[in-house]
């Protein structure tokens, strides 16, 4: 039995003991659950080593943006599952912290794409690095093999959640 960060348990709940593929899918729920959950934690930490101001939310706008460069507003509140109203209101906080900026698309002169700015770039690879150093420290006992295929298989369930 794995125990989550609370303390609690993953056994128990209606008493029905689902079997074969049922007992799979129960189990992957149960590790996404406490993953996400854990992710969402350290999301609001990344988030304020940015800056402290920084909402947990527009963490990963900063992260889009350093990694595909500059989008327009729109792509990146399909990218990040948002409306418009809440994407403005998200860029209009990093503009206001110094993160990003906007400038007139050249392809279009009516829309404007968002791009980080210097410092927001500086700011957001700090972070990511020390990110990245953890998650090394954390799975140093793992083979190399193991930690390239949790990526290979997590690519594959993010790309499969797309569709």
């Amino acid at each position: 039995m794995h125990v989550d960060g609370n303390g609690d348990g993953h056994r128990g709940g209606s008493g029905a003991s689902p079997t074969g593929v049922d007992q799979e899918f129960l189990a992957l729920e149960r590790e996404l659950t406490v993953f996400l959950r854990r992710a969402r934690a350290n999301q609001g930490e990344m988030a304020r080593e940015v800056h402290p101001d920084l909402e947990s939310a527009a963490y990963g706008l900063l992260v889009r943006l350093d990694e595909c460069g500059a989008q327009r507003a729109t792509e990146l509140a399909a990218y990040i599952g948002v409306g418009k109203a809440t994407m403005s209101r998200q860029l209009r906080a990093l503009e206001e912290l110094g993160l990003v900026a906007r400038e007139p698309d050249p392809a279009d002169g009516r829309a404007w794409l968002v791009h980080l700015t210097d410092e927001g770039r500086t700011r957001v690879q700090r972070v990511r690095e020390a990110r990245r150093a953890r998650y090394v420290s954390k799975l140093a006992h793992w083979d190399h093999r193991e930690v390239a295929e949790l990526a290979r298989l997590l690519h594959q369930l993010n790309t499969g959640m797309e569709k």
